[in-house]
């Protein structure tokens, strides 16, 4: 927060610069934009740390020497009879296995060694954590929702806001047994923008108690995670492709070509065949506009106390303001977390 020395190596105008970032994401999808001084006004911690970059993906705004310890929920698996009329999501089960998730990341910090002892002492004195969610999009087509669509935007948000409080509140009760979080500081963590958002019991308890981890949500991609659950849609996106080819190195012979089959596609063949065609809420990314991109990320943004790293998926045939227009609108509709790039397709 105060003057450092440096060396001015060169001036350049900002709406320059601005431009530059459109048309090298126009031709290319990098680089991505973050909103870093949003970033600084809601960090649970800008009592004590500045941010000035996130992790390579973009889910987790990170001081000097911070450190990930991420995971995530997968959604599908909250479905109750999926494409039925009864459709629902299991929301008690979601809340416990948040408290079970949120335990784990947390033993991890001390389970884990460290590079560094700036690393180490970084990551045990905030005990950052990032649970997330995956498989969003195939839980709200397991629910007969179209990801465009505003109920499904609705139900997005109140799965966020479920894991959200849960994991809160699983962290007071955390700390009660094993401490707070070293840089804890009471009336400055309850004075941060995020935290005076948590309901009333939440914010009473951590006056109370204390709270076990600075920060307790971030959205990651997932595209590893998913391919291992069952080729679950990744993170918050929807459907890339629901039958897509990949290609894969083995130890024994090399490249081979995969087929892979998104799993919500794959289990209504099980369950429901070819009767009466594939519902509308079967949507992959091509079929999606930028702007219903952005407006499933603003619908989660209020929920989540770090970062949400999110693809936006546009054809070679937009028009580059089109393209510039994204970055603006993300400005506008108050994304402050998360890198957006521009996925070309």
């Amino acid at each position: 927060r105060a003057p450092e020395p440096c060396r001015v190596i060169a001036r350049l105008r900002a709406r320059d610069l601005w431009n530059r970032i459109a048309h090298a994401a126009y031709d290319c999808a990098e680089p991505g934009v973050i909103f870093i001084d949003r970033v600084n006004r809601e960090n649970n911690l800008a009592y004590r740390e500045r941010i000035s970059a996130t992790n390579p993906c973009g889910e987790v705004p990170l001081p000097p020497y911070g450190a990930c310890d991420l995971g995530a929920l997968n959604l599908t698996g909250f479905v109750r009879e999926p494409f039925t009329p009864r459709a629902r999501l299991d929301v008690a089960s979601l809340r416990q296995l948040t408290a079970v998730a949120v335990r784990m990341l947390d033993n991890v910090i001390d389970v884990s060694h460290f590079p560094l002892p700036q690393q180490a002492q970084a990551a045990r004195g905030t005990r950052r954590i990032g649970l997330g969610i995956t498989g969003l999009a195939d839980a709200l087509i397991m629910l007969g929702m179209h990801y465009a669509q505003e109920q499904a935007r609705r139900q997005a948000a109140q799965i966020a806001r479920t894991i959200c409080h849960a994991a809160y509140r699983a962290s007071v009760r955390i700390a009660r047994q094993k401490g707070t979080f070293p840089y804890f500081d009471e009336e400055a963590y309850l004075d941060a923008p995020f935290v005076r958002r948590l309901p009333p019991d939440i914010q009473s308890s951590i006056r109370r108690g204390g709270i076990r981890n600075s920060h307790l949500l971030s959205i990651a991609p997932t595209g590893t995670i998913s391919l291992l659950a069952n080729n679950v849609s990744s993170g918050i996106e929807p459907v890339f492709a629901f039958r897509q080819l990949r290609t894969l190195r083995t130890e024994e012979t090399g490249l081979i070509c995969v087929e892979l089959e998104d799993y919500a596609h794959r289990l209504w063949r099980e369950l429901c065949g070819d009767l009466g065609g594939m519902p509308s809420s079967f949507i992959d990314a091509t079929a999606l506009a930028p702007a219903d991109h952005l407006a499933m990320q603003a619908a989660l943004q209020p929920h989540g106390d770090s970062a949400i790293s999110k693809t936006i998926n546009i054809g070679t045939d937009v028009p580059f303001e089109d393209v510039r227009s994204v970055f603006r609108q993300a400005f506008d509709l108050g994304l402050s977390y998360g890198i957006i790039s521009s996925g070309l397709w």
